[in-house]
């Protein structure tokens, strides 16, 4: 019950329904999601060890979320790690993950002729799944997974400027071909090139400014 809660909750404050300083009542959270006031108070008390909510002691629970600086820094510790996470993956990626790369990149292609970006969200989101679940270690595809969903509002938004979605397919693919000839270190470089690359689209947009300003569309 505290693990759906929770991730009810983390989803609304990386989502915006949530912003900024907003007091996350668990009376009225708990009508809403149906359960009772502990769950709540213990998924609170654990978004607070993530740093999404600060609670301050008789007074209540209020968001914190993630900043334009806390994006920053997770480009830069993701560069590092998915450059990691690709050369591992070049030596222990299995049949059926290569095969469902590939599928994700003909599919992107698809619809990146069509300009469905919302279709290409997704896309992009499942291949860096993939690619985390593809480097055989847990501890860091779960880093990973988490750092990926902790900034998607300005991932979503980056896709849709300056033909950064046509990019990221071609980055993708390059990944792939590297991983599927099993070369570790050109993985690497060009895993840890594509989210630099990613970086730098949204600081040319200003999009981390999204999440301070609590702007979605």
């Amino acid at each position: 019950m505290r693990s759906r809660v929770f991730n009810r909750l983390r989803e609304d404050i990386l989502t915006g329904k949530y912003k900024k300083n907003d007091e996350l009542r668990e009376a009225a959270i708990g009508e809403e999601l149906g359960v009772s006031r502990t769950p709540v108070r213990e998924a609170l008390h654990q978004l607070e060890l993530e740093g999404l909510v600060e609670i301050i002691p008789n007074r209540g629970a209020y968001v914190v979320g993630i900043t334009s600086a806390d994006v920053e820094d997770i480009y830069m510790i993701r560069a590092r790690l998915e450059g990691l996470c690709a050369r591992l993956a070049a030596e222990r990626v299995s049949t059926e993950q290569m095969g469902e790369m590939e599928e994700i990149l003909m599919l992107s292609r698809f619809h990146e002729e069509k300009k469905h970006y919302s279709q290409l969200f997704e896309l992009d989101s499942r291949f860096h799944e993939v690619l985390f679940a593809s480097c055989g270690s847990k501890i860091l595809e779960h880093v990973l997974d988490d750092f990926h969903h902790y900034i998607q509002m300005v991932r979503k938004r980056s896709l849709t400027v300056e033909n950064r979605a046509e990019k990221a397919t071609k980055e993708h693919e390059a990944i792939y071909a590297a991983i599927k000839s099993h070369d570790g270190d050109k993985a690497d470089e060009l895993a840890t090139l594509h989210i630099m690359n990613a970086r730098k689209n949204m600081k040319n947009h200003n999009l981390g400014n999204i999440l301070d300003k609590n702007v979605l569309d």
